[in-house]
């Protein structure tokens, strides 16, 4: 008990730790009284490690050192960035698509400053926000007129508000989806107002089926891309080009909820065909929603264009100004469509350029890594084995890319994969057969070094 009081009596004041010249940064850091606070609860707990029979270093130190540690994990930010090595592209639990050099620059550049929101520089009066990204979705999609709002399933229920409340809208039963979080077409419906008419069988619909289903109170044929799941075997799906011929007949409108948004055509990657924009608005429909965070490699949001009979009163919608796109969405979407208009999308935007790389390229990328490893004293077996990535973010469900991976042979991957994700740039991976995969096609230029060291460190460490 003697050693204990003895111990005890060595705890210094917080008084004593404020005035350690060690304490001087992290009151400028983190301010005094969160300093203060945390000190205490240091003291305190060693304090209690001392009555229960412990040790603890008492020195000002070690008791500021660990203070610190709790200083930095509290004020550590919960939205990180981190080094997605899955493989998977378009990410949704790691922000879907990472932006292009311009897009981030163009969002810094109104975020620090007083810019054009709603300011008309020629009249010296209120402009608007909606101007700024449609004359560029108009050029490049060749629609009458654009909108955007803050995601595509607010997108997809101001159409549906603002074309058919209280009226029908007829959708196959086989494009009844649910989306990522629990979101349903059925109840996104029913908070639209609008009324649902399924036709149709779970895996076959026709053009008939939309036809018999008109009635005096329909206002919408709408057709619900199945961008996160694939029907195979006995199917049938009415071409959009033939749903809006039987909306023409009946006077009434054809609506499609596009969800992906590809403005190019993804065969070229040696994909599926996703489809694109441009061709919906061919087939006839009056009004396409689709999102600007996955294909199209943007930030979050929802994208209508169509006809301008169609978005203008859309626009006018008392719902358009609560689910509004704000200035840094709007900044980013303008310079992402800008590749689009210029032509360098595929090499500008980051989830375009991972979908075009080949797999000599990622197969390069790997053997370097590899020896790069080595060299920093990473004595684990490594290989390199062929793999597939794969697009994500519900956009062309079951495709995959060939690609080469570097496969770590650790004892135990688990533990390992999760000390990854506690480094000061978590490192996300998968383990498959006991080993922890790195797929280089989802690691960004810049991250190399970091993700290197992170790897040999933490298996060192």
């Amino acid at each position: 008990m003697a050693d204990v009081n003895a111990l005890l009596r060595q705890l210094p004041a917080v008084d004593v730790l404020l005035r350690h010249p060690d304490c001087h940064a992290l009151i400028a850091a983190y301010g005094r009284e969160m300093v203060v606070e945390t000190l205490r609860d240091t003291i305190d707990s060693t304090r209690q490690n001392i009555l229960a029979g412990q040790s603890p270093a008492i020195e000002d130190e070690s008791l500021l050192a660990l203070a610190t540690t709790q200083l930095e994990a509290h004020f550590t930010p919960t939205l990180r960035p981190v080094i997605n090595a899955t493989g998977v592209i378009i990410h949704t639990n790691l922000g879907r698509a990472p932006l292009s050099d311009d897009a981030q620059a163009a969002m810094v550049a109104v975020a620090g400053q007083y810019n054009t929101l709603e300011f008309d520089l020629d009249s010296g009066g209120r402009g608007s926000r909606l101007l700024h990204a449609e004359a560029l979705l108009r050029e490049i999609t060749g629609a009458e007129a654009a909108l955007v709002v803050n995601n595509n399933a607010a997108a997809t229920v101001l159409m549906l508000a603002g074309l058919a409340q209280g009226r029908e809208v007829i959708v196959s039963r086989g494009q009844l989806v649910e989306i990522g979080g629990g979101f349903r077409v059925p109840d996104v419906m029913r908070q639209s107002g609008a009324i649902l008419v399924e036709v149709g069988t779970t895996n076959r619909t026709r053009r008939a089926d939309y036809a018999n289903a008109v009635t005096e109170n329909t206002a919408l044929l709408m057709r619900v891309h199945s961008s996160n799941f694939k029907q195979i075997g006995f199917t049938e799906e009415t071409p959009l080009e033939q749903m809006a011929t039987v909306a023409a007949e009946h006077s009434i409108h054809c609506v499609d909820d596009l969800g992906s948004g590809a403005l190019v055509d993804t065969s070229q990657f040696g994909l599926a065909q996703e489809p694109m924009v441009q061709a919906s608005l061919a087939a006839g429909a009056g009004v396409i929603a689709f999102s600007g965070d996955k294909l199209l490699g943007g930030p979050q949001a929802g994208i209508l264009i169509g006809t301008r009979a169609l978005i203008d009163p859309l626009k006018r919608h008392p719902l358009a100004r609560a689910i509004r796109a704000d200035k840094l969405c709007l900044a980013a979407l303008s310079a992402t469509l800008d590749h689009y208009r210029r032509g360098d999308a595929l090499e500008k935007i980051p989830v375009l350029r991972m979908m075009s790389r080949t797999l000599d390229d990622l197969n390069h990328t790997a053997i370097g890594w590899m020896r790069q490893l080595k060299t920093r004293g990473m004595d684990a077996e490594i290989h390199i084995i062929h793999g597939e990535s794969t697009v994500g973010g519900g956009s062309l469900p079951g495709a995959t890319l060939p690609t080469a991976l570097l496969a770590l042979h650790i004892p135990n991957p688990d533990e390992y994969a999760a000390r990854l994700r506690e480094a000061k740039t978590p490192i996300i991976t998968r383990i498959a057969e006991g080993r922890v995969l790195v797929d280089p096609r989802t690691v960004l230029p810049g991250q190399e070094s970091v993700l290197l060291d992170t790897l040999a460190a933490v298996h060192q460490g």
